[in-house]
């Protein structure tokens, strides 16, 4: 059989040249920007109501007012007005004043919500999805004690609801808020940062960054280094040295990239570098997309001592040296240990110039562990006796 050409649409009498080709491709992207704003708009138009509606029935205090039953009300007279619509359910009303008054609960609340919108003016990639009138009516609201923050746009409602409902305090949930916001994760992908307690682990690792990076960079790096990191997708020997943690890390690659967090992109394990004329391997390479630079890590199955930030110092040097273009930022380094002292951590980073943090691990199950848990087959079997003793138990009562 011939080949076929690709189905091209081609009108008569053209000359497609490079600059036609050049031209389309930017028709393309505009349209598509012009997509993501139209749905940016509508949620954000969307939200901006549910906040209005959750500040309605606190300020109006309406169930003083009008009695217990005025939300099931304002539901039921809602659909009748609006039946095409399904965001007007009792549930939802209710989760629409709890999300109001979450925020407006907060002491300082206009203080956060103020480093919230700078965060916002900071970026302009986000402003540019929004139009002029959608923004300044954001901007210049009226009503509510406090005003929607521009931010939360950029947040799925149901998103919103279970920020709400999983977080103990505000700042937690503005953490949540930001990351969501900043990374576009689906709601899964957040319930999981959730369960994990990001908010508590991120950005708590000891480092040097605030001494050896630019301000943005410096910041951004301290919240994307957490303290710990979690483990237990692995299972190893007792005796376990950094070879096979190594080996078991590259073989759950893709869930050690999660546990790191987003943003990171896997280069290679034992990654050869010469040194005046000398081979050494760095135990784990990453690429930052946001940071955009390369991240070392060094794995420790031993506590912190303070010879291993003089190791990592000179790989990161070396990487710059060797792998890094004028286009990346300087080089991080990340030593992961089993444990640290605080304290011998800081003043091991004294004189260090480049760009390094420790944090530990956690939970890796060890094979003799697993041979004193049931398995699977196990406890499924003890759920069939519980019912089956269960069933046997109501039959003779009855």
């Amino acid at each position: 059989m011939e080949d076929r050409e690709p189905f091209v649409v081609r009108s008569h009498n053209v000359h497609l040249d490079s600059e036609y080709t050049l031209w389309i491709a930017d028709l393309k992207q505009r349209y598509q920007r012009a997509q993501v704003r139209t749905a940016v708009k509508v949620n954000m138009e969307q939200l901006l109501f549910n906040w209005q509606l959750g500040s309605d029935l606190v300020v109006r205090r309406a169930e003083e007012r009008w009695g217990f039953g005025v939300v099931e009300q304002v539901s039921l007279d809602l659909q009748a007005a609006f039946p095409e619509v399904k965001g007007f359910s009792v549930r939802n009303l209710w989760n629409m004043k709890k999300w109001y008054s979450f925020y407006a609960s907060s002491p300082d609340i206009r203080d956060k919500m103020d480093s919230l919108e700078k965060s916002v003016q900071d970026d302009t990639a986000k402003l540019h999805q929004i139009d002029a009138e959608t923004r300044d009516k954001i901007l210049h609201q009226s009503g509510a004690e406090l005003p929607f923050p521009l931010l939360f746009a950029f947040v799925p409602w149901r998103h919103h609801v279970e920020i709400t409902a999983r977080c103990r305090t505000v700042d937690e949930a503005l953490y949540y808020i930001k990351i969501t916001a900043q990374e576009g994760y689906s709601r899964s992908a957040l319930l999981n940062l959730i369960a994990a307690d990001l908010y508590h682990s991120s950005g708590a690792a000891v480092t040097n960054f605030s001494e050896t990076l630019p301000l943005p960079q410096g910041r951004l790096a301290q919240e994307i280094i957490k303290s710990n990191y979690d483990l237990g997708f692995i299972t190893l020997p007792a005796d376990y040295d950094e070879k096979k943690l190594e080996t078991a890390i590259e073989q759950n690659i893709t869930r050690f990239l999660l546990e790191l967090g987003t943003g990171f992109a896997f280069i290679g394990r034992q990654k050869e570098i010469v040194v005046a004329g000398k081979t050494r391997r760095i135990d784990l390479l990453f690429y930052h997309i946001r940071l955009r630079c390369y991240v070392v890590v060094e794995l420790k199955v031993t506590a912190f001592e303070p010879e291993f930030a003089g190791k990592l110092n000179f790989y990161v040097s070396a990487v710059d040296e060797l792998l890094k273009t004028r286009d990346d930022n300087p080089t991080i380094g990340l030593l992961v240990c089993r444990d640290m002292n605080h304290t011998e951590v800081k003043w091991a980073f004294r004189n260090i110039h480049t760009p390094i943090g420790v944090a530990v691990y956690q939970n890796i199950q060890t094979e003799e562990m697993q041979t004193l848990l049931p398995t699977e087959d196990q406890i499924r079997q003890c759920v069939d006796r519980a019912q089956e003793e269960y069933h046997n138990q109501n039959e003779r009562i009855h």
